[in-house]
């Protein structure tokens, strides 16, 4: 026997109301709770650390393999540019690691972190780099013309080992400075603005971790590092994504990369921006802001998501729901819906609904159920149910319903003046041993 199907209204479409900015997108899941953030943060540190030990063991292995001379430590001796490459690959394994943690943990789209409109907007990161090249590069050569004292002059390494390194470079500096990117202006930004709306208290957390995690060198070289994570924040902020913040990073660290290489030993040097002298302080700090500025005016110029709209739960069903025209009453855990003309299951299991139209248990124990068209017993005892001819619920009511009489119809048996079971006739269904006795008790 088939199992009957309850009667189910559509459910309600998914409302957007409201807009998030870019450090606040850890909220944009329905899902989000206050502790997914923080749980998300300790997790991604775990797995990169696990990520990148395992990386190394297998370069280790790799190396060993190839023949590659090792120092006291056993580790082996790439050289210049194969070192550079695996110390650039041990940063960017972390952006598949924050990519998962932002979906499984923060139950949202992993495309939120990249920008407000769930992936990266390449055109317009192209746009920032284009911006970012001559600024940059215009002020590499200015500090270039003022050495720091006590540096000796760099030999030049020769084409073919710069073609090689400049190779390198280009293919791994980008998805390397992504990945810082990712880390302090897209998961840390966006974590802190799970609790803080304020742009500004989001970003300058991370600004200080970004300076942190690149060494204590000199006060010139961290405070550089600052203002380079606090710009490239805002404009993260600012733009709605991590585009223009990116393009800074990856041109500032290519030319930075590329100087190195030109020289002889210049990529085996352990010296990071944290170690920076003030005369490369001094332009370094100008061309961010003439970046910024530059990349302000394009925005003005251009129409660009700045926010993302924040899902909302569905709205409740207006109540009681209307089947047919007829009100709908409230369904209880585990049972379909009941009312006129819905074959199924009644309100209370084992127990068959109003208006099947057959005969049977009712909602109550030896009844069965009641509406139009139901054979049996009245609900209450001795009495017709809603729609038959006869007394009503009540004794000397008529039933509910369009057209019940007051009266018994002509040729029925009037009902009994002590308001007790009225006789059979007519519209009035007959009572049989085991269906319940005008007592309203059950039979055996």
């Amino acid at each position: 026997m088939t199992q009957p199907q309850p009667l189910l209204l559509p459910p309600a479409p998914a409302r957007f109301t409201g807009q998030l900015p870019y450090h606040r997108l850890a909220r944009l899941s329905p899902r989000h709770r206050w502790w997914r953030p923080l749980l998300g943060t300790l997790v991604a540190a775990v797995a990169y650390m696990i990520t990148t030990v395992v990386l190394m063991v297998v370069l280790a292995a790799l190396g060993s393999n190839l023949g590659y001379p090792q120092d006291d430590d056993g580790w082996p001796e790439f050289g210049p540019v194969s070192g550079t490459a695996v110390d650039l690959l041990c940063i960017a394994v972390g952006i598949p690691v924050l990519l998962l943690v932002v979906r499984w943990i923060g139950r949202r789209p992993a495309g939120t972190v990249s920008s407000v409109t769930g992936r990266l907007r390449w055109r317009w990161m192209l746009l920032c780099a284009l911006t970012a090249v001559p600024i940059l590069g215009l002020a590499m050569v200015c500090a270039s013309l003022f050495p720091a004292d006590g540096e000796p002059e760099g030999q030049w390494v020769g084409w073919p080992a710069f073609g090689r390194a400049l190779v390198m470079l280009v293919l791994l500096v980008p998805v390397q400075a992504a990945a810082e990117e990712y880390v302090f202006r897209g998961w840390l930004t966006q974590t802190a603005g799970a609790f803080l709306r304020s742009p500004w208290a989001a970003l300058l957390p991370q600004a200080v971790l970004f300076a942190a995690a690149h060494g204590w060198g000199t006060p010139w070289g961290f405070a550089d590092l600052v203002v380079f994570g606090v710009a490239a924040g805002w404009l993260t902020w600012r733009t709605g994504g991590l585009e223009a913040s990116i393009a800074l990073h990856t041109v500032n660290n290519l030319l930075a990369f590329g100087v190195s290489a030109a020289v002889v030993d210049g990529l085996n040097s352990d010296d990071t921006a944290a170690d920076a002298g003030w005369q490369l302080v001094v332009f370094d700090v100008l061309s961010i802001a003439l970046y910024t500025a530059a990349v302000a005016w394009w925005l003005r110029r251009r129409r660009l998501d700045r926010t993302a709209p924040a899902p909302q739960p569905p709205a409740p069903l207006p109540w009681p729901p209307y089947g047919n025209g007829v009100p709908l009453p409230r369904q209880w855990a585990g049972q379909p819906g009941w009312g006129p003309g819905v074959v199924g299951a009644a309100p209370w299991a084992g127990q068959p609904g109003p208006g099947t139209g057959a005969g049977g248990v009712g909602p109550w124990a030896g009844q069965p159920g009641w509406g139009p068209g139901v054979v049996g017993a009245a609900p209450w005892a001795g009495q017709p149910g809603p729609g038959a001819a006869g007394d009503g619920p009540w004794a000397g009511q008529a039933g509910p319903g369009a057209g019940v009489p007051l009266t018994a119809p002509e040729g029925a048996a009037p009902p009994a003046s002590s308001g007790g079971r009225p006789e059979a006739g007519p519209g009035l269904p007959s009572t049989s041993p085991g269906t319940g006795g005008g007592d309203g008790t059950d039979r055996p």
